[in-house]
């Protein structure tokens, strides 16, 4: 599989694309002056304590509150205050942990108001973006990410992650993990850590050590009155991502900023010094994003329809509780041998195009889908397996429940984010409102014109469409029209049609008949 990294940046945001075989696989968005992404480590202070809910809201200097919930804060809850409270007292020089005397582990079913007061300074971390009303949530079980490892202070465990399934893989690493880790600091030893040489596991865990030791340095500087304050910041986006997806499969990464650029070749200095030559400065006039497709599968990924293959479609619906995902056959011809197997495979095609919408968009929280009903329990569990699969190159925590009797699926997947939402449609220039963008009718009527010529032998094929959409798909060399001689060594005559409204489009035959 080729992977590649588009990044485009402009005055106000960064725009990342993952794309994989060419297929638009995610997108992320990067806002200047973003002051709470995920990973972030604050100063905070404590607002209000609610014994009932057992949880706390803390000032971390955005408009709502944060949440933290008594489970949020940690065992080591004391051992981290009287660290914090001795670094920024001045009475704790030695930041490494290795003379430092932990307190008691809290008790898991204990009261918040036993161990937290209102206007405490408490050292908190972002797990989950503002999104809609409400604001970040929380946690004061502090980590710091690393490429190999993830380095959690005040701890002495060390864990693997459980894709790492060989057993004499898992032993080796922890076995060198304990050799090496700082005293005071447990490890977790992430998937791409599997069969990583000692001396590039320590040069990670060094720099993840650093980073804590200059987190405490600024925490010394911070004064009672500058709380709640932001003490250590994620890496930029194109750093995280590089950390959390870069492999081998990674043949490009391209960005259109030269500030950007320099930083990414400088960071893959330090995982991957010999992936380096990867990195390109885009200076072309084509804008980056047109260059590489990513314009055209954006309108057409991100609308309420999603198209697919033969004649399949998905129907994407967003409410506060959920979101619904219904499949359709459309009006794909049946060459399959048995209804059975025709929605076996129209399902098999939705899940993979699932697991890529689910990514692509960012989607969390309950996601049930409405696959076409399948009578079969080896099909359903096929279906079932095949979307695992598909879903197991998604990073972001999920759960899948096999299809009920009822033929849905539900799936739960942590949200994080904010959902990525993308406007495809355009206004309507017939009238008022808002119609699909052309770009997204050019995919259905590709659709019905390669259903046409796959299953009917016509000599002559008109397509009759609306003017503006006949200028779009002739205009240019080549233009869409000639692709389609290319691609079906057959002239698609385009009529443009005046009464035709601006979505509406059919295909007649030489003797000038509608085409089913």
């Amino acid at each position: 599989m080729k992977t590649e990294l588009i990044i485009r940046s402009n005055s106000s945001d960064i725009d990342f694309a993952l794309l994989k075989d060419g297929k638009l696989t995610a997108l992320n968005k990067e806002t200047n002056g973003n002051k709470f992404s995920v990973g972030d480590i604050f100063l905070a202070r404590i607002g209000k304590v609610l014994s009932g809910l057992n949880a706390s809201f803390v000032n971390v200097g955005y408009e709502k509150d944060g949440f933290l919930h008594y489970h949020d804060l940690g065992a080591q809850l004391l051992s981290l205050n009287k660290f914090i409270k001795g670094v920024s007292t001045g009475k704790i020089k030695d930041y490494t942990l290795k003379n430092f005397r932990q307190e008691r582990d809290i008790n898991k079913n204990g009261s918040i108001v036993d161990v937290i007061k209102t206007g405490q300074n408490l050292l908190v971390q972002i797990v989950k973006e503002p999104i809609s009303t409400k604001g970040p949530r929380i946690s004061s079980e502090i980590s710091i990410a690393g490429r190999y490892l993830v380095l959690v202070p005040f701890s002495d465990r060390v864990s693997v992650s459980q894709k790492i399934t060989d057993t004499q893989e898992k032993e080796r690493l922890k076995r060198l993990i304990k050799s090496i880790k700082p005293k005071g600091f447990g490890v977790i030893i992430r998937t791409v850590a599997e069969n990583i040489k000692v001396a590039e596991l320590d040069k990670d865990l060094q720099n993840s050590l650093e980073r804590w030791v200059v987190m405490c340095k600024k925490i010394r500087t911070v004064k009672p009155n500058q709380t709640p304050i932001k003490v250590l910041s994620e890496l930029n986006r194109a750093s995280s991502i590089l950390r959390d997806l870069f492999n081998d499969s990674f043949t490009n990464i391209v960005t259109n900023d030269e500030t950007l650029f320099l930083e990414i070749k400088e960071y893959l200095q330090e995982i991957a010094p010999k992936k380096e030559s990867l990195v390109t400065l885009y200076k072309s006039k084509v804008p980056i994003f047109e260059k590489y497709g990513i314009e055209r599968q954006i309108k057409t990924s991100f609308g309420r329809t999603v198209s697919m293959s033969k004649g399949a479609y998905l129907v994407i619906e967003h409410t506060e509780a959920l979101h619904v995902i219904d499949v359709n056959s459309g009006n794909r011809s049946n060459k399959a041998t048995s209804q059975a197997d025709t929605a076996l495979e129209v399902n098999l095609i939705a899940a993979s195009e699932i697991a890529r919408q689910l990514q692509l968009r960012d989607m969390g929280g309950i996601i049930v889908v409405d696959f076409i009903d399948m009578n079969s329990a080896e099909h359903r569990q096929k279906l079932f397996e095949h979307l695992k699969a598909e879903m197991a190159f998604d990073k972001t925590k999920h759960k899948i429940l096999p299809p009920s009797k009822f033929g849905l699926v539900q799936i739960t997947r942590q949200r994080v984010r904010p959902e990525l939402v993308i406007k495809t449609q355009e206004p309507n220039p017939n009238g008022s409102g808002e119609v699909e963008a052309p770009i997204v009718l050019i995919d259905k009527i590709e659709a019905e014109l390669n259903k046409i010529i796959n299953t009917k032998n016509h000599k002559k094929i008109t397509l009759n469409i609306h003017p503006f959409i006949a200028a779009y798909l002739t205009k240019g060399f080549p233009s869409i029209q000639h692709k389609w001689f290319f691609k079906y060594k057959k002239c698609i005559k385009i009529l443009p049609r005046n009464a035709y409204q601006y979505l509406k489009f059919n295909f007649t035959d030489e003797n000038g008949e509608v085409i089913e």
